[in-house]
């Protein structure tokens, strides 16, 4: 059975009016899936992240300037700026504390057998937060967090992070170049924000750089023949997966070319890997994606083959 794991409060983050990380993409895919192939799904309201959570992945000083940022917002009436790309305004702590605890809460509830499926409807995204600094759009990493969540609290031997947004997680690749335990799987657009994602990556991350104007069977090749027979040998107990769906041909900021059935291929082939390495377990969570129209398209595209228990 597939959870969706989201929260209201995960609407409240203004990033400003022209900023393409809005709102209305969070509305787009939750209204997609009020389609009638989606009724079964249960809908979880996660609470927020705590501060043991998330010193797991980031330092002190990132949560306190966060935070200060949070108050200044606050007591302002305006958006305070982080970096050039990533804006904070007056419901932003609140809905990044709530995308972090949406994936502790998904990873609890797969890693206590309640099902073998999880999808995070959550923002602001999060594999570029880096342990040490938000930026690109993201505040803390949520996949990240769930990863360090699944191997400290649940004492988890091996977790696999796998990235198919059309930017390089640089965040979650520094996270997991310090973890032994965990394995880092990205396909993404190079070059492109934020620069990262080269061949030459630690012994365990796996990137796989695609040129402007790759389609679809360049991403296929990349991950069947590169990126998945690592999980082969590796043999995860659980997946997550960074689900970003701005490699998609109608997407504003990238120059990829991927379709619908690009995204279904990988909800397929993601969680078919998963039935035969981990028992199923995917936690999947919302990274980029800026086309309201193709987030309505490709993201129940993505679902649709974990509905298949």
């Amino acid at each position: 059975m597939l959870r969706l794991y989201t929260n209201d409060a995960c609407l409240l983050h203004q990033p400003g009016p022209s900023h393409p990380e809005s709102p209305a993409r969070l509305r787009a895919i939750l209204q997609a899936l009020d389609h009638h192939r989606f009724t079964q799904v249960e809908r979880i309201d996660a609470g927020p992240a705590d501060d043991e959570q998330l010193l797991r992945v980031h330092g002190p000083a990132q949560l306190a300037r966060i935070r200060a940022a949070a108050s200044e917002s606050e007591s302002r009436g305006t958006t305070v700026s982080l970096d050039a790309d990533t804006m904070l305004g007056r419901g932003s702590l609140d809905a990044a504390l709530c995308a972090a605890g949406a994936v502790v809460a998904a990873v609890d509830a797969i890693l206590r057998g309640e099902c073998r499926r999880a999808f995070c409807a959550v923002r602001p995204p999060g594999h570029h937060a880096t342990p040490n600094e938000p930026m690109g759009f993201c505040l803390f990493n949520n996949i990240a967090i769930g990863a360090a969540h699944a191997l400290i609290k649940h004492q988890v031997e091996r977790v696999a992070i796998l990235d198919f947004d059309v930017h390089h997680g640089n965040g979650t690749q520094d996270y997991v170049a310090r973890e032994p335990r965990a394995i880092y799987l990205s396909s993404h657009q190079s070059p492109l924000y934020p620069g990262s994602g080269k061949l030459d990556a630690p012994p365990n991350v796996f990137n796989a750089p695609l040129p402007p104007g790759s389609d679809g069977r360049a991403l296929r090749d990349a991950w069947t023949l590169h990126l998945l027979p690592h999980l082969e040998t590796f043999r995860p107990q659980i997946l997550l997966v960074s689900a970003g769906f701005d490699a998609h041909r109608l997407d504003p900021l990238a120059d990829l070319n991927l379709d619908d059935a690009d995204y279904a291929w990988l909800g397929t082939e993601i969680a078919a890997t998963a039935d035969r390495l981990c028992r199923g377990r995917v936690v999947s969570v919302l990274e980029g994606g800026y086309s309201l129209s193709a987030l309505a398209r490709a993201v129940p595209a993505y679902l649709t083959p974990q509905l298949v228990d």
